[in-house]
């Protein structure tokens, strides 16, 4: 099969596939069209739909794995000159494997969405968005050129927009996805300056058109300015990847988009919106790899993000909330891979970090069914013998998530760290630091939760001395299935202290089958998917041609160098540094929460000011508040003050008003009606004439 063309119309069935999907549901299956068909029709015909686009994915995998390729135009928009806007596809192994996580993910959260939305008004539109949101991040992954590039890129953004708010007679919910909106404008914003530049001196929107000129673009400076015109692309195309992969200061969006109901917590924050931008530097790394001072900021960014999050998930308290500033931190992590010149292994810890991450936030919201909507961990403990699959599941998740040896996170997560170490830009000492520090943090964070949640003492039943959430204070997802409502859903809005949780005297109880089976075809490859694809992704010629690493970066090398095996790689783990890092978190965690929970109490009274500080994010919010959303109200009243009530109304409104007013007194008093008046008038103007044109008569 080398050289093989794949069948455009087979790949143009994998986007369009959950697009109908979303169509039937969110058309015929809500009040837009009348409620045509029913929940069954709706969560059918989108799974079916996802379904799809899997198989279809697989076999594109598999094909590309052959030798098979596709980089082509689906769909001619429109020409400008010699501007081609175009509908078009370039698949190789880099899109196909994106292409099999999303859709690979998307279906279990499909699945997952059946039981955990069962009573829930909303369920159909439910099912169009994460249907739409599929069929948007394939767009995406899928694209040739920067203009389909950056309508995925939006179209993802609008419709986690709708999935954050998707419950939008909350009013934090509004507030969350309007916040994940706006952030995600700031980022746009640098992310269309850098296609702007590379469109204007490339001439092109095409990946392989921009790519061949890349030389030529290295050359080039900044008109006015002494900056290489590329890593001011570069680095502009990596703001945009800042808000999406929510990188430090961007990253405020994330926590609070926890507003939205469970399932698209896995989908947006596991292997999709937020991965965005790390697949999007990857492609790009013909253009990174000439600019190091581009690649050292995207390693300090990085690694702020990936240490500073962590630091934040110790002391949340809300179970979807510790996930969420755990999706930050690995974010951090690929980043860091990125500014490395590890793009494969950034791309590699991406794969595994979707399926155990997905895997977490599903079994959080199978532990929140099972305590009937309460999702403090401090209400919680026991809960093993109750739930066992979610039990054995989320353990999988841990151990992945810290980097345990043999489980997937392990080998993505210690790649990272090696590469790290290999790196000689600026900025590679920090980064060096941070994650390491970040091994130990996140085994402390991602255990303290486990053991609360999955061990100790029961602490459910009784009268809570501890709210919904301590931190954010939204109000208690409804439902008999977690986030979703019930039918008291509307008193319990006005009710802030409604009880959430189980009663005294109830028990939790497992999850129903459409829940846990997602969780368990999750821990596979938490599991199983860094052992079996290390070799061929990160050492092998999985990515030759599509990924690219220049000489003067010796990181990848270096690791295929000391690389001899997946089982000798985990062997070898054991007596590393990071190993140690995370075993010495999860003994930490263990000793704290569930030998001496006297030292957690210590330490906050000890470091009260670093807690609060923790507590209150940073004081970003904060800072954003006062200063851009305060500036921006200073500025706003200032222009209503003076541009529009004094220049426009007061000025230019009632001044020419007022002009015309008094020209209109003085000509009154002209207009007497008397012809004798008006003749003398008009002897005076042709005497001014005369005066006026007399110089310019010729002489006799």
């Amino acid at each position: 099969m080398a050289g093989q063309l794949l069948n455009p119309n087979l790949l143009l069935a994998v986007p369009l596939a959950p697009l109908a999907g979303a169509a039937i549901a969110g058309l015929l299956g809500t009040q837009f069209l009348g409620n045509l068909v029913g929940r069954k029709t709706s969560h059918t015909a989108t799974i079916l739909g996802v379904l799809i686009a899997f198989i279809l994915s697989v076999q594109t995998l598999l094909a590309v794995m052959d030798g098979a390729t596709f980089n082509g135009t689906i769909y001619n928009w429109m020409t400008i000159g010699t501007l081609k806007m175009e509908v078009g596809f370039q698949i190789d192994s880099l899109s196909a494997m994106m292409m099999c996580v999303v859709t690979f993910v998307s279906l279990m959260v499909h699945i997952y969405t059946i039981g955990y939305m069962k009573d829930d008004e909303g369920y159909n539109r439910f099912f169009a968005y994460i249907s739409l949101f599929t069929f948007s991040m394939l767009m995406l992954v899928m694209a040739n050129n920067f203009l389909q590039l950056f309508f995925g890129w939006e179209a993802v953004g609008l419709v986690s927009y709708l999935l954050i708010g998707f419950w939008y007679q909350r009013p934090t919910a509004i507030v969350a996805n309007m916040k994940a909106f706006l952030v995600n404008r700031v980022g746009d914003f640098g992310f269309i300056l850098g296609i702007g530049l590379l469109l204007a001196y490339a001439g092109s929107m095409n990946y392989q058109e921009v790519f061949a000129k890349k030389e030529e673009l290295a050359l080039l400076s900044l008109p006015g300015t002494d900056w290489a015109l590329l890593t001011v692309a570069c680095i502009c195309l990596f703001i945009g990847a800042m808000g999406k992969s929510a990188q430090f200061p961007l990253h405020v969006w994330l926590p609070d988009s926890m507003e939205g109901p469970t399932p698209i917590s896995a989908l947006i924050h596991a292997a999709t919106m937020v991965t965005a931008g790390i697949f999007m530097v990857s492609r790009m790394s013909p253009l990174f790899e000439l600019s190091d001072t581009a690649l050292s900021f995207i390693l300090v960014i990085g690694s702020i993000t990936a240490l500073f999050m962590g630091f934040l998930g110790i002391i949340q308290n809300d179970i979807k909330r510790v996930v969420a500033y755990s999706t930050l931190s690995q974010l951090g992590y690929m980043t860091v891979a990125l500014g490395s010149s590890a793009y494969s292994v950034a791309v590699f810890h991406l794969m595994t970090h979707a399926f155990f991450k997905a895997l977490l936030f599903l079994g959080a919201g199978s532990v929140i069914i099972g305590m009937h909507h309460d999702q403090d961990i401090r209400n919680m403990g026991g809960l093993r013998k109750y739930m066992p699959i979610t039990w054995i599941t989320s353990l999988v998740g841990s151990l992945a998530l810290i980097g345990t040896p043999l489980f997937s996170g392990f080998y993505s997560k210690d790649s990272i760290i090696e590469a790290v170490e290999a790196t000689h830009i600026w900025g590679a000492g920090f980064a060096q630091f941070a994650v390491l520090a970040g091994v130990f943090v996140t085994a402390f964070y991602s255990f303290r939760m486990y053991f609360l949640v999955f061990h100790g003492k029961e602490r459910f039943g009784q009268a809570h001395a501890h709210g919904h959430d301590d931190h954010h204070a939204p109000k208690a997802a409804h439902g008999a299935h977690g986030d979703a409502h019930d039918d008291h859903g509307h008193e319990e809005d006005e009710d802030e202290h409604a009880h959430h949780g189980l009663e005294p005297g109830q028990k939790p109880h497992e999850s129903p089958f459409v829940v846990w089976f997602p969780l368990v075809m999750l821990a596979i490859p938490s599991l199983l998917i860094g052992y079996l694809t290390i070799g061929p992704m990160l050492h092998g010629d999985f990515f030759k041609g599509v990924i690219f690493v220049g000489e003067n970066h010796p990181a990848m090398q270096e690791l295929s160098h000391e690389f001899h095996g997946a089982m000798a790689m985990a062997i070898h783990g054991l007596s590393t540094a990071p190993f140690w890092l995370a075993l010495s978190g999860v003994v930490a965690a263990y000793y704290c929460y569930m030998v001496n929970p006297r030292v957690p109490a210590w330490f906050f009274a000890k470091f009260h000011a670093i807690h609060t500080l923790l507590d209150n994010k940073y004081y970003l919010d904060k800072f954003n508040e006062v200063v851009f959303a305060g500036g921006a109200r200073l500025l706003g009243n200032g222009l209503w003050n003076f541009g529009d009530k004094k220049l426009i109304d007061g000025f230019v409104v009632n001044g020419s008003a007022k002009a015309v007013a008094w020209l209109s007194s003085l000509s009154r008093v002209l207009q007497t009606g008397y012809i004798y008046h008006y003749a003398f008038v008009m002897i005076l103007g042709v005497l001014g004439f005369l005066i006026y044109f007399l110089p310019f008569w010729p002489a006799k």
